[in-house]
């Protein structure tokens, strides 16, 4: 598992990441998302032993990060954004480097489990550079779990992946956070919607939410919009829906649908599912709308991009966020 309090990195003046809080338990796969610059990489870098923080403690897989980095490192898989390979290599080859570096046993039987596990050993004897980008992504995730991690940390690792591709290595993902712990980053908020047990949503270097992608939806939705569909006669039942308390309004949008708003912070399925039933109308579907993660990312960064965009870069600036 993962657990860090008040994790700060500084670069000179500048502070990458600013007192973070947070917890990844064994057997969950949680989603570490955020803008460019935000601080995700940075964090990663930190849990995987590659730098220490300027402030802060945290323990990964039982050990501390500062004072038992190599035994941090020797449980952690890692996955960067951009995977460190040797494009001289076959396949074979750098992932039997690699578990030679890390003392594997029976190290033959472990590459070939995991090139077949990551659906990459038909490409066994091919060299490295050959490979497309998606193909290399997946010798970056074999490398990552060679040694079999207790903790496996992924930056973007669908990056390159063709859909197919991508729907193998979130089952891939899902199946290894049964047991393990899990974080990843993504741009694709759809695949953390739909991967995440738990997101941390991370802006000008701070948590600015954490939970269930549906809680976050509930809290950024507030009541937001419920649709209703009965079965025949309807007459009547607009009236009696705008009598419910916490209704702000009814639009009916074919001669059995009505779209119903209701005020923020309430959720009125209950009270419109009993109006419907006592009112001799027959129910046939209720349901409400949710907020995407990708509305809800929006929502909880906007100051951080507002705050970006007023301010004036230099002419030909090369300024790169990190």
């Amino acid at each position: 598992m993962i657990q860090v309090e008040d994790l700060t990195k500084r670069y000179g003046a500048r502070t990458a990441i600013d007192r973070l809080t947070f917890h990844a338990n064994k057997g969950e796969i949680v989603g570490f998302l955020g803008p460019n610059g935000a601080g995700k990489t940075t964090t990663m870098r930190i849990l995987t032993g590659f730098m220490p923080p300027s402030e802060g403690s945290g323990r990964v897989a039982g050990f501390d990060l500062l004072t038992e980095s190599l035994e941090v490192r020797k449980r952690v898989g890692y996955l960067p954004e951009s995977v460190p390979l040797y494009p001289e290599m076959t396949v074979v080859q750098y992932l039997d480097f690699m578990a030679e570096l890390r003392q594997i046993p029976n190290r033959a039987d472990r590459v070939d489990e995991v090139m077949e596990m990551v659906r990459i050993d038909d490409r066994a004897e091919s060299y490295i550079g050959n490979l497309s980008k998606g193909l290399r992504q997946r010798v970056g995730l074999a490398q990552a779990l060679l040694h079999k991690p207790e903790v496996l940390i992924m930056d973007e690792p669908m990056d390159g992946l063709d859909p197919q591709q991508q729907k193998e290595v979130k089952a891939l993902i899902r199946e290894i956070g049964k047991e393990q712990t899990v974080m990843l980053s993504t741009h694709i908020l759809a695949h953390a919607q739909e991967l995440c047990n738990r997101v941390i949503i991370i802006a000008g270097g701070r948590i600015v939410a954490e939970d269930t992608p549906e809680r976050l939806s509930t809290q950024i939705a507030g009541g937001g919009r419920i649709h209703l569909q009965v079965d025949g006669d309807s007459d009547g039942l607009v009236e009696a829906l705008r009598a419910i308390s916490g209704v702000v309004d009814v639009r009916r949008v074919a001669s059995d649908r009505f779209e119903i708003e209701t005020a923020p912070g309430t959720d009125g399925r209950a009270k419109i599912a009993h109006a419907v039933v006592t009112g001799g109308w027959r129910l046939l579907e209720l349901h409400r709308d949710k907020a995407s993660l990708e509305e809800i990312f929006l929502e909880l960064t906007k100051d951080e991009k507002d705050a970006q965009a007023s301010v004036a870069l230099p002419k030909k600036s090369n300024q790169r966020s990190t």
